[in-house]
């Protein structure tokens, strides 16, 4: 998945009301960057770090960018925007890319259980397949990702919506897609959300699989990688 515009570097100032960031671009401006993340941003929002904005020039909205991008400066990259994994698996799923959802059929945003979407729905070779996706980008231990970063009531309804897919005998899969170049295995965060590590305990007794894969990552674009191993707690 490319980057519709070409990405610009600036500093970070702060990150606030969730959704706003003010950084400094390399020119001196200072600016203020639409943040498309709900979650704390562990260690992704300390003043000072540098980061990878997308500008715009849409008159419909309010901010002229977006931020894209932490640069840890050290060869890593993380991915802070939350609507990019289903973009880049979205590319990848309909070019049966990614080893084990190959499917003829692939259709985003499907409504199914209470008032639910399914980010992917794959259909055609056997039992429907239903694919909910999570960005994760917290990292606390060298080499190891985590979900969440804070506590996800809206995790734990889709946790027990796949379980309920699961249990009436159609394929359901937990994707952690990690925004992270710096990471290669996967686990939980029990202490974050107690109650989100209880219910994928269950989801997976009852038949839930879980996928995990890395991407790549630069200011050209974000894209599915490599599977990475499932640690669970």
């Amino acid at each position: 998945m490319r980057f519709q515009t070409l990405l610009v570097p600036a500093r970070l100032i702060r990150r606030y009301k969730r959704f706003l960031a003010d950084v400094i671009l390399d020119d001196g401006r200072e600016v203020t960057a639409h943040c498309a993340n709900p979650g704390s941003m562990m260690g992704l929002a300390d003043e000072g770090m540098k980061v990878w904005l997308e500008p715009n020039d849409d008159p419909k909205k309010k901010l002229k960018f977006g931020w894209r991008l932490v640069d840890h400066e050290n060869g890593h990259f993380t991915g802070v925007d939350t609507s990019v994994p289903n973009r880049a698996l979205k590319a990848a799923l309909m070019a049966g890319e990614v080893p084990g959802l190959v499917a003829p059929l692939v259709r985003p945003e499907v409504k199914y259980g209470e008032k639910s979407r399914i980010d992917f729905l794959l259909s055609g070779d056997g039992p429907d397949c239903y694919v909910e996706v999570k960005s994760v980008t917290l990292c606390r231990q060298a080499g190891l990702a985590e979900f969440p970063d804070s506590v996800t009531a809206r995790g734990l309804k889709h946790l027990g919506e796949l379980t309920k897919i699961a249990q009436g005998g159609e394929r359901a899969v937990m994707l952690y897609l990690v925004q992270r170049t710096d990471c290669d295995r996967v686990s939980i965060a029990a202490d974050i959300d107690t109650a989100y590590a209880t219910g994928l305990q269950g989801a997976m007794a009852a038949g839930v699989e879980v996928m995990c894969f890395d991407c790549t990552i630069s200011p050209e674009g974000i894209d599915v990688g490599k599977a990475l191993p499932f640690i669970p707690v």
